[in-house]
């Protein structure tokens, strides 16, 4: 068991927020086949506080579901400060995690996610504010080594985010250079379990199955793992995770049959959350290809799933499928979600010529809804 201040977890895992995925409806299925902390996609602080229509949908859990988690994205320590408070008075999670760890340009550029610990009095201020204003409610971080090579800040951040309050911290082994490229530094997390003794340290980056979570606890020493692309259309992930910490060898290898059935389930729950029929498929349509890959349904089947807008068109397409066909590792396992090559980070003007903010680059920090939509 991992405790997270007053949180315990019988399963050391975390789902990790993505943007567009981790709605209610995922987690709930994800709740379905497995255990742990599983996050809501990224939300801004500010939209919070202004009580933006999207955030306060997208804040929301089912009562399904408990603990109840945030994840804020902030470039101002008064701002996520309200937002905290906000969340702890009106009893809207049972915990906060912070976003240091989002390498999408449009964040970054703006001084945010994983651009933001370069700032290390800016860091500690929102850390330092989040704490201070949640109450009881545990505060985590997440983040990554740093910008790149020769800019990495995650021993530092790790230690600051320990020193005022935070109850664990999550350290994907990238740089926001590396995106989400090449082999993650699983040697990087366990230096930072190293530096950080007091509060649990969850290591995140190719966790793509069950026997890897074991494999990152063994080489790291890290307290648990926090899972993001490798669960995409795979939500009985949880399911074997479980199995492999609780020290059972059982492990979900599902035929066609019983994957149509989840990829049924996420399309009842996304219309309910949605509560709209056209919208919640409309949604599901780009997990078709996390759900089927390996999968040989074919190029007119992935169409037509790809442009559904009811749940009884979807019914007649799954009932077309081949449900004699198995599991089949070669094709199923593996990475999936976004990849791609190193990219240069786009960052504010000088931000790293100096560890300080200046005065021009604290005026130019901005954060809104829209920054939300691709992290």
């Amino acid at each position: 068991m991992v405790s997270i201040g007053p949180i315990d977890l019988d399963v050391p895992v975390v789902l990790a927020p993505m943007a567009g995925v981790t709605n209610t409806a995922f987690r709930r299925l994800c709740r379905e086949y497995g255990a742990g902390l599983y996050v809501c996609e990224m939300i801004t602080a500010r939209a919070l506080i202004e009580r933006n229509a999207e955030t306060m949908r997208l804040i929301s859990h089912h009562e399904s579901e408990t603990p109840r988690s945030v994840q804020l994205y902030s470039v101002d320590a008064i701002t996520v400060g309200k937002a905290a408070r906000m969340i702890a008075e009106e009893d809207l999670a049972d915990h906060i995690d912070l976003n240091f760890g989002c390498p999408v340009p449009k964040v970054t550029r703006r001084g945010g996610g994983s651009a933001l610990p370069w700032k290390r009095e800016l860091f500690e201020a929102i850390v330092s504010s989040t704490v201070k204003n949640a109450g009881d409610l545990p505060v985590t971080v997440k983040m990554r080594k740093g910008i790149d090579d020769d800019h990495l800040t995650h021993i530092e951040a790790g230690r600051i985010a320990e020193a005022v309050g935070a109850k664990a911290v999550t350290l994907h082994g990238r740089t926001t250079h590396d995106n989400y490229s090449g082999t993650a530094d699983w040697s990087a997390i366990g230096k930072l379990k190293e530096a950080v003794t007091s509060i649990p340290v969850f290591g995140n980056g190719d966790v793509w199955q069950a026997e890897d979570a074991l494999r990152m606890i063994d080489e790291t020493g890290v307290d648990g793992v926090t899972v993001g692309r490798a669960c995409l259309g795979r939500p009985w992930l949880f399911g074997d995770l479980a199995n492999a910490f609780n020290g059972s060898d059982e492990r979900h290898r599902p035929g066609l049959t019983e994957v149509a059935k989840a990829f049924r389930r996420h399309a009842e729950l996304l219309v309910e959350f949605f509560e709209d029929e056209n919208r919640g498929c409309r949604d599901l349509r780009k997990h078709v290809a996390w759900y089927f890959k390996g999968y040989g349904i074919g190029g007119e089947v992935r169409r037509q799933l790809s442009t559904i807008s009811s749940i009884e068109q979807l019914d007649e397409i799954l009932a077309t499928l081949d449900h004699s066909l198995g599991y089949d590792a070669v094709g199923v396992e593996g990475q999936r979600g976004r990849a791609g090559s190193p990219r240069r980070p786009i960052l504010p003007e000088h931000w790293l010529e100096t560890r300080d903010l200046t005065p021009d680059q604290r005026s130019n920090l901005i954060e809104d809804a829209a920054d939300t939509t691709g992290g």
